[in-house]
Order: structure tokens, then sequence, then C-alpha cells
């Protein structure tokens, strides 16, 4: 049963960070590194869908660490 969990916490680890590399805020190059000009406060349309992807991707990838520990 553990092996499912390690299988599913390679493939949200995967996710989680092709759904944080797609984030950017601004279109400089400097906006990578926190540097960017312009504050964005409302997340709106695919942003937002994005950014909630994210979240429930990150809760996956802690329960199946957590459950994979558990089994054990």
């Amino acid at each position: 049963m553990h092996n499912i969990f390690n299988y599913l916490t390679v493939i949200t680890a995967a996710l989680l960070t092709l759904l944080i590399l797609v984030q950017t805020r601004g279109a400089s190059l400097g906006a990578g590194f926190g540097s960017a000009a312009e504050i964005e406060t409302v997340r709106r349309g695919s942003d937002k869908t994005l950014f909630q992807m994210t979240i429930i991707v990150a809760i996956a990838f802690v329960l199946s660490i957590i459950l994979g520990i558990i089994t054990r």
C-alpha cells in the first residue's frame, strides 16, 4: 500500500513544481526574482484557478507524504 503513496508523492511533486513555475508576476526577468515594480492584489480568471490548483496539489502532496509515513 505504501508503494501507491510513493508514486502519488512523486506525481504531485512534479505537478506542484510545474504549477509553481507557471505562476509568474510581470513580464520582466526581475519579476522572477521578486523585484517587480507592479503590485497585484486581486487574482482573477486563470491566475486564480492556477493558484487554487496549486493549493490543492500542495495539500495532496503533504497528505501523500503523511499517509506514506503512517502506512509503513
